[in-house]
């Protein structure tokens, strides 16, 4: 008994070291091998532990001595450990390396078409629809409402913020977690529900408790323990052969909260991860459903990981020649990371913009990756990098120290454009930005997203020729009669505010459009071109007017 108390002790601490560490048993995971090494070890040591003779002895007078133990390796063990170590060394270097199996890379990523016309897949937007809260306004406003719940903000912490939409608006949605070990004893039921913080409108935040009147309850979670843990229920319940990764808090429609995880395959040896199904999870009961690619629920917003596709977009246009391009022809990279915008019929893609290997500034153009197909479409279009749009927005302000949020990408009168808050140093918003993403140097900022707009307007149409006149959208020419005019100065610009007969909607425009303006009055012949949009504020971008000889 005292010969074997050694290997069941060693047992214990690995059955405790898999239950806490929770390894991957399948090809192409560091897992696998790692713990078929420690057993083996286990073994191959026991002659040595259970050894009744010391291995040091100390005499009388304190000298050490030691003392020759007949230990045998045996073979067998010891050939399985060789190979052991040759499948987490070897077989790696000669699967993975990209010198043999660049193209792999290249392909993982799919076919990467090339668009033709951006409004196909991102639709004009109207302002009330355009995202102005960040995820760390989210957060911020977030926990102000979940301060003001009496004994809750220190029971909980806000959970990561994900964007999504939820019956058709655009929130930011993040579960109550527990604060601690102690909490969660405390709570064993689960945290009471999550924030929602409206994208387009930072006034409307609320704590979700309930829905369809009964409570709402986020068991499992990353930060619960033992069988609650999120991740370890999912191990635990025929998932631990698989790739894990991306756990997103999603609700439905009807406000009910879940965990959409990616289950993900290594197809180039043991990198080039890919996406192959997805797990959804009850947060509140822990019932599991895997959905294949083809059939996952319309509800649920993103499939396809972020770091995931980032790699392969990296990985195709760096082996667009195979590896050996030491002179880096034809190499593209992306440029700031990746941002979820939505499209057509509400779908999101992930959106990136492209750049030559060595280039800062500038882009060739931006690639549209669906998050539930991974279809890539790349827009040759050159243009700004997302930093150095940021830089240019600033710039128009920069006396005021504002700073500009990551921006996103939006179809402006089908220009490409940046879309960006800028905020103080206390992170509150101030002013709003769009920037034009083929020419940078054409910005417009305001204190509103409609003052913005008229700005940006009245920029691109006295930008001349230095846009692609294929990227406008139609315009619509009228001579009629004002009805009503007057002005108003806003950020040192005087923008005349008119009306027509027969058109209900109201026009903008500035001097920097036509001189015209100042000497116009109500009766007046005027002829007007302007952006044929469903905006109730229309930009002109001509003015002339017949009355004046």
């Amino acid at each position: 008994m005292y010969k074997n108390r050694f290997v069941i002790v060693a047992l214990i601490l690995l059955i405790l070291s898999l239950y806490w560490t929770m390894p991957v048993f399948n090809y192409g995971f560091w897992g696998l091998p790692f713990y078929v090494v420690l057993f083996l070890l286990v073994f191959i040591l026991k002659p040595l532990f259970n050894s009744s003779t010391p291995l040091v002895q100390v005499s009388q007078k304190g000298e050490a001595t030691w003392n020759k133990i007949d230990f045998k390796i045996n073979k067998y063990l010891s050939g399985a450990l060789i190979l052991c170590v040759v499948y987490a060394t070897v077989l790696p270097f000669i699967t993975s390396w990209s010198l043999f199996r660049n193209q792999s890379y290249h392909n993982l990523i799919g076919n990467v078409e090339i668009g033709t016309n951006f409004k196909h897949h991102m639709t004009p937007i109207s302002m009330d629809k355009i995202r102005v809260v960040d995820q760390d306004l989210a957060y911020n406003l977030g926990d102000k409402v979940l301060g003001a719940q009496s004994g809750l903000g220190s029971q909980v912490t806000l959970g990561e913020f994900t964007i999504q939409k939820v019956n058709d608006q655009l929130y930011w949605v993040a579960p109550l977690l527990h604060s601690g070990f102690f909490k969660w004893n405390k709570n064993r039921k689960g945290t009471p529900g999550y924030v929602m913080v409206n994208a387009t409108n930072e006034r409307d935040v609320k704590l979700v408790q309930q829905v369809g009147g009964k409570s709402i309850r986020i068991k499992y979670q990353s930060e619960a323990f033992f069988s609650d843990n999120l991740y370890r229920h999912i191990y635990l319940n025929g998932h631990c052969t698989e790739g894990l990764t991306d756990f997103t808090f999603e609700i439905n429609d009807q406000g009910v909260p879940y965990w959409v995880v990616t289950k993900y395959q290594k197809k180039v040896g043991f990198y080039g991860s890919d996406a192959v199904s997805v797990l959804v999870v009850n947060a509140a009961t822990g019932v599991i459903n895997e959905y294949p690619m083809s059939n996952v629920p319309i509800w649920i917003d993103r499939i396809q990981p972020e770091q995931f596709i980032e790699e392969q977009l990296n990985d195709w246009g760096e082996y667009v020649h195979g590896y050996w391009n030491f002179s880096n022809e034809n190499k593209l990279k992306i440029t700031e990371g990746l941002t979820l915008v939505y499209g057509e019929d509400n779908k999101s893609y992930w959106y990136t913009g492209l750049t030559s290997v060595g280039s800062d500034e500038s882009t060739v153009g931006f690639v549209l990756v669906d998050t539930r197909t991974k279809k890539a479409i790349w827009y040759k279009q050159s243009g700004a990098t997302e930093s150095a749009a940021q830089n240019s927005a600033m710039g128009k302000v920069q006396e005021k120290g504002y700073e500009a949020t990551m921006p996103t990408p939006y179809n402006i009168n089908n220009i490409p454009t940046y879309v960006m808050t800028l905020k103080d140093k206390a992170g509150l918003v101030k002013m709003y930005a769009m920037v034009a993403i083929e020419d940078y140097t054409i910005v417009g900022v305001g204190n509103t997203l409609m003052e913005t707009l008229m700005a940006y307007r009245n920029a691109f149409n006295t930008s001349g020729n230095r846009l692609n006149t294929q990227s406008l959208s139609q315009k619509r020419t009228k001579l009629a009669l004002i009805t009503r005019i007057n002005t108003d100065v806003k950020n040192g610009n005087s923008y005349y505010y008119f009306k027509v007969d027969d058109v209900a909607k109201t026009f903008v425009g500035t001097t920097q459009i036509s001189n015209d303006f100042p000497l116009s009055m109500v009766g007046d012949s005027v002829e007007i071109i302007y952006e044929n949009d469903d905006e109730k504020l229309i930009g002109v971008s001509s003015f002339k007017n017949k009355s004046i000889d």
